[in-house]
């Protein structure tokens, strides 16, 4: 399996994007602006795409990639999220006035768009490669993904803040090699990232202690102009972690 990070920002501007990652050629996970940075002959390969949660900055490049391709393909692109994201889709995004609902375009029988439910304790199997959500802390309904494969797992934690559900889930990995975490802004800022539930850096410094598995850190969703100053109290908080930034155009190969 091949994760390419395609965004990975708290934001844009400067050449970032935000949420998305590509697995292998034919699976999104998250479809912020990241998405755009694929060319067209690659967004007719995405067949599933997992969400972790319905924020914007996930969300953004779904209805674009609909239209630009849903003409050219003989099956809908199945979206994999958890119920009350895939409610919040269908009430704010695909209803008509923000977008068309692409789940009855050309016809309810033949769409271009698929949901899919995925809740917790699912597991979602495609070509030897399993989809699992896992819990998360966030001000929506969200979820962290466990990616398993023969050779091993990865876990993306969504946006979250500290999560002893999400820690016990990660402890219960014992082939976890690779684990993508957010931190969003810097610890002079951790009164904004308890309001909106995100990690700073002492917070994700804690939660790496009690983790009983030894993954390689990758830190993604950092707040776009203070990326080295979150890394920097990262780095201190969390000495012996080797922890290191997400970077868009990066490959783990598992």
């Amino acid at each position: 399996m091949k994760l390419t990070v395609l965004g990975c920002s708290g934001g844009i501007g400067s050449g970032r994007h935000t949420t998305s990652l590509l697995v292998d050629d034919d699976v999104l996970i998250d479809a912020g602006s990241g998405l755009t940075t694929l060319d067209f002959e690659q967004l007719l390969k995405i067949d599933h795409v997992f969400l972790t949660h319905a924020h914007l900055d996930h969300v953004l490049g779904l209805p674009l990639l609909l239209d630009s391709v849903g003409d050219l393909r003989g099956t809908p692109v199945t979206v994999h999220a958890l119920p009350e994201v895939l409610q919040v889709l269908a009430t704010h995004l695909f209803n008509w006035h923000l977008w068309p609902d692409f789940r009855v375009i050309p016809s309810a029988e033949s769409p271009w768009l698929r949901f899919e439910p995925l809740d917790f304790g699912q597991t979602f199997t495609l070509a030897g490669r399993s989809f699992r959500p896992l819990p998360a802390n966030h001000v929506v309904p969200a979820c962290g993904l466990h990616l398993s494969t023969a050779a091993g797992s990865l876990v993306f934690s969504g946006d979250t803040t500290h999560s002893d559900a999400f820690v016990a889930a990660l402890n219960a990995i014992p082939d976890l090699r690779h684990l993508i975490i957010e931190t969003s802004f810097e610890n002079e800022r951790a009164d904004v990232a308890r309001a909106s539930r995100h990690h700073w850096p002492d917070s994700l410094a804690a939660e790496l202690g009690m983790l009983s598995v030894g993954p390689e850190i990758w830190i993604t969703h950092l707040k776009p102009g203070n990326e080295v100053a979150i890394m920097e109290e990262l780095r201190e908080a969390a000495s012996g972690w080797g922890v290191e930034a997400l970077i868009q155009g990066q490959v783990i190969e598992l």
